[in-house]
């Protein structure tokens, strides 16, 4: 496969070209997970506590898919910035085996063991449990081939290809929404319905992606596997699989807090969190085209050019930010009755957006910074912000909710993430401004 020199050209109509696929993808996304959460909703606030419930673990598992993800799309990047095509084709031999084996292992354990997690979370609702245990069990197959799909994202952005990706992410999300009230409500599998059409539209995609990429995602045998190049992309990706694990425990520990205040809370956050992923769109858009922006230019030394796309990246992410912060601050009902009609539901949710705004702005730093540390191949910077600050969120949710409630929990993750924006501003001044070849 050819790869797009991200070398060359005006910073802004590059960065521009890399990003708005995968905004395109994001939109996609956030307008699936609309739609799922429409059908869902329709169940009623017990249904809804059940997919959030359970997507705690499924989150749990890409974060560890990140070791991979992360690891082999840099080092893939960096060898197509010095133009090693063999080093390429080695990486990606290396990544496919590493997430063989993860998506495996970590399929296995949720459909033995996924109902202890779920009891973990201690969430006194029976029927709340009940589909949360089904939706995870059917989830666990789904996982593996997300995992190669979000690997095959990665290899593509590296390459340029950002576009191709695009197509197929949205093949699985038309076929994702159609399938939905299909399997929910006509077959009346309930929330196992919605598992269902997930689980189909990820195995579609990883159809697509093996015939659409002319043998790029086919292993080498004559390659083979490099031990060296396994350990190295381990070693890159494990930082911010580390740091996004670490995320998610933290998260279903805030879920537990969460459930002491009923299953309404833990609806609320996830509707408030379906709704706050509108800001990734473009941030998240913008994340992954300065990890391969600057990945190809730091291979092909090209240092000044990393510094204008990230001044670049982080003009129109602030920009973004801010805009989104005036919506979730003024009419955050609005948004919400979209989803559920539930009075109590729709006032948490509410508050959670509300007070989630105030750090819009700086998580749209942290992702930015994040993405060209990333590039970089320097993503224990990111990482140890990202896990000091979010370690941080659970004392600081158990101080709060004595005063203001279960909005002590939302106000502990504004705080965080306005501190982990902070931290990875003066980490980028420091670390990168600071040094000569960027000069």
């Amino acid at each position: 496969m050819k790869k797009v020199d991200l070398t060359k050209g005006n910073v802004l109509s590059v960065i521009t070209a890399l990003a708005i696929p995968i905004m395109g993808s994001s939109l996609l996304q956030f307008t699936y997970n609309l739609v799922d959460m429409l059908w869902v909703g329709g169940l009623g606030s017990n249904a809804v506590a059940s997919v959030g419930s359970s997507s705690f673990f499924i989150g749990l598992g890409f974060s560890i898919n990140t070791l991979v993800v992360i690891g082999t799309g840099i080092k893939v990047s960096h060898a197509l910035g010095k133009n090693e095509d063999n080093e390429v084709k080695s990486y990606i031999n290396s990544g496919i085996f590493i997430n063989f084996i993860l998506g495996i292992l970590y399929a296995l354990i949720l459909i033995f063991y996924g109902k202890y997690f779920i009891g973990f979370l201690n969430l006194g609702n029976e029927a709340v449990e009940k589909g949360a245990n089904l939706y995870l069990a059917v989830s666990a197959p789904m996982l593996f081939f997300s995992f190669f799909n979000l690997m095959y994202i990665r290899i593509l952005g590296s390459y340029g290809h950002n576009s191709g990706a695009l197509k197929i992410s949205a093949v699985g999300i038309v076929i994702n929404i159609i399938l939905d009230p299909i399997f929910i409500y006509i077959f009346k599998f309930g929330v196992i319905g919605a598992a269902t059409a997930t689980l189909v539209s990820n195995i579609v995609m990883f159809i697509l992606f093996k015939i659409t990429s002319k043998g790029l995602f086919k292993f080498d045998i004559s390659i083979g596997i490099d031990k060296n190049k396994v350990l190295e992309i381990i070693r890159l990706g494990f930082p911010m699989a580390f740091q996004r694990i670490l995320f998610t425990l933290v998260n279903i520990i805030l879920a537990r807090i969460i459930s002491i205040f009923g299953s309404d809370a833990i609806a609320g956050q996830k509707i408030g969190l379906q709704i706050e992923s509108v800001t990734f769109m473009i941030i998240g858009g913008l994340n992954g085209a300065i990890a391969s922006f600057t990945g190809q230019n730091f291979g092909a030394k090209k240092y000044d050019r990393i510094i204008k796309g990230y001044r670049t990246s982080l003009k129109i992410g602030v920009v973004y930010a801010v805009i989104t912060s005036i919506i979730f601050i003024l009419v955050p009902e609005y948004i919400v009755t979209i989803f559920i009609r539930d009075s109590n539901t729709i006032e948490i949710a509410s508050m959670y957006l509300q007070i989630i705004a105030y750090s819009q702005i700086f998580s749209a730093i942290e992702m930015v910074s994040n993405g060209m540390f990333t590039g970089l191949g320097m993503p224990n910077i990111p990482a140890a912000i990202s896990i000091i600050f979010t370690v941080l969120r659970v004392p600081m949710a158990l101080i709060f909710i004595k005063y203001v409630g279960v909005n002590g929990v939302w106000l502990s993750i504004s705080i965080s993430s306005v501190l982990k924006g902070i931290a990875s501003y003066v980490m980028y001044r420091l670390k990168v401004r600071k040094d000569n070849r960027y000069a």
